[in-house]
């Protein structure tokens, strides 16, 4: 059973993928926003097997600092 801290980091996840949503909408291509769209989900779902606090941070944040990487601004 889920601790609540993991339940707690899923919802890091959700509020980190609905970040990485409305900053995707700088991006003028339709076909280049699904893609990145498409890795950014499928880098949340090849770590979903992970159950270890800190290995879910460590992917957090690093996942934090790639979408800052890609749109620096969220601006458009």
């Amino acid at each position: 059973m889920p601790s609540f801290r993991h339940f707690i980091l899923q919802q890091r996840v959700l509020h980190l993928y609905r970040s990485a949503i409305r900053a995707s909408r700088c991006i003028p291509d339709p076909r280049n926003r699904t893609e990145t769209l498409g890795w950014f989900r499928a880098e949340i779902e090849r770590n979903r097997h992970l159950t270890d606090t800190v290995a879910i941070e460590n992917q957090l944040n690093a996942a934090s600092r790639e979408i800052r990487q890609l749109f620096p601004g969220t601006r458009c």
